[in-house]
């Protein structure tokens, strides 16, 4: 096959892409950058492999919420995922606009980061990367070590016996981010149901809409709160500096995208993470024994593993992949997992390596819409890994590892329960 030819389409009925889901009811859909081999949750799947093995572009439908699904032509190879995302001729493809009067949804709300190209982003990015410096990154530490504890304390207090994602992933890092909004703790629970629906693909447009109406109005209470008497948190500091210039719709959706991206991918992130060390007990011996070691075994988690959401951009001009042309207005989807996984490294990169060496990797994106709270997503997996194992040293899985089900369809993928004993 040439490769001048355009993107490849495989009919909609082929086993090597992702089924249409047709409504809310059918079985859940599996994100096609982010399929798993059945056995092994921590490897890409056959299709995906053999995909990324084929020199040729292929073209893959993407479930989207919000427009039903897209599609987009599948980016796997680490090379081409950093040429795309560094190129700003590849835009975040569903950019805000001013002028819609339908209902809000987080592709017409102001403020959110993913919205925006060009100038418009580099100042809201601006805006929102003051408040995640590493002066308060750091400061934040013993706050989130106290987090992590009073959790460790309540997992112990239920056990021993306890599903791992409900007393510890989830409530975890909603706790983090109520911290970081100045939102009541009492809150938490709607907090962490809203977030959870504005993640599934598997609903209906009325649903996300619905949902998002809550969120919206939840957080613009939260932004007049702030407006009244600015706290010392995120959105505090964002008024207290930038009030003047941001309006409140914008606030809102700075507000979003710190409590969306800041709870899924960090729960999704630690319940994932906690099954890969349970089934490799060498390196959870690695983790739990050698502080020195923490941060370099949070990168190959990161890699390993891979849960963030789909990096969808869409072509504003003719381009080209690897000589393979991409037409204006067509849309790509990068599979950080294939990508991650693809490295040259000195060990197999689907094995689980603790003491690998760092390796660059796309678990936070790259170029200009790389994710901007990655530090703090470091810190919180840094402090909460070593201390779970610490606490609970014999901790096991009660369930066949088998047995285990998964996210499959959630923009973050991850563990849906992860049943535990001590």
């Amino acid at each position: 096959m040439s490769r001048r030819s355009t993107a490849r389409a495989f009919p909609l009925n082929d086993p090597r892409v992702v089924r249409k889901v047709a409504n809310a009811m059918t079985e859940p859909v599996s994100m096609p950058h982010n399929h798993r081999q059945g056995k092994c949750p921590f490897r890409p799947g056959p299709d995906l492999v053999e995909l990324h093995r084929d020199p040729s572009l292929h073209r893959v439908p993407v479930p989207n919420s919000q427009l039903g699904e897209v599609g987009a032509v599948l980016i796997t190879r680490e090379d081409d995922a950093r040429a795309v995302l560094s190129d700003a001729r590849y835009e975040v493809g569903f950019a805000f606009d001013p002028n819609w009067t339908g209902p809000r949804s987080v592709m017409n709300q102001p403020g959110v980061l993913l919205n925006y190209d060009g100038d418009e982003h580099t100042r809201y990015r601006r805006m929102q990367s003051g408040a995640f410096t590493m002066k308060r990154i750091r400061a934040l530490s013993g706050v989130i070590e106290q987090i992590v504890e009073d959790h460790l304390d309540a997992v112990e207090k239920a056990g021993p016996g306890v599903d791992l994602i409900k007393t510890f992933a989830e409530p975890l890092p909603l706790i983090v981010i109520c911290e970081l909004l100045g939102a009541p703790l009492e809150d938490r629970s709607g907090i962490l149901e809203r977030s959870s629906i504005a993640s599934s693909v598997d609903t209906t447009l009325e649903v996300q809409q619905d949902n998002f109406a809550a969120m919206t109005d939840y957080m613009a209470e939260l932004v007049a709160a702030h407006r009244r008497e600015p706290g010392d948190n995120i959105l505090g500091d964002l008024v207290r500096k930038h009030g003047a210039e941001l309006s409140d719709d914008e606030l809102v959706g700075m507000g979003l995208d710190v409590l969306v991206a800041g709870h899924g991918t960090l729960s999704g992130m630690i319940g994932l993470s906690v099954l890969a060390l349970l089934s490799h007990p060498e390196q959870l011996a690695i983790l739990r024994d050698d502080d020195s070691l923490s941060g370099g075994a949070v990168e190959e988690l990161l890699r390993l593993l891979a849960v963030a959401p789909p990096l969808v951009r869409q072509a504003n001009t003719d381009l080209s992949v690897n000589d393979q042309e991409i037409r204006a207005g067509e849309h790509v989807v990068v599979s950080t997992l294939m990508a991650n996984h693809g490295a040259v490294l000195s060990s197999p990169a689907d094995a689980l390596d603790l003491r690998r060496k760092p390796v660059p990797h796309l678990a936070f994106g790259y170029g200009r819409h790389q994710c901007v709270g990655q530090q703090l997503a470091r810190l919180e997996l840094r402090l909460a890994l070593p201390a779970l194992f610490r606490r609970f040293p014999d901790l096991r899985l009660t369930v066949p590892f088998e047995d285990i089900t998964y996210r499959s369809e959630s923009l973050v993928f991850g563990v849906k329960s992860l049943p535990v004993a001590w």
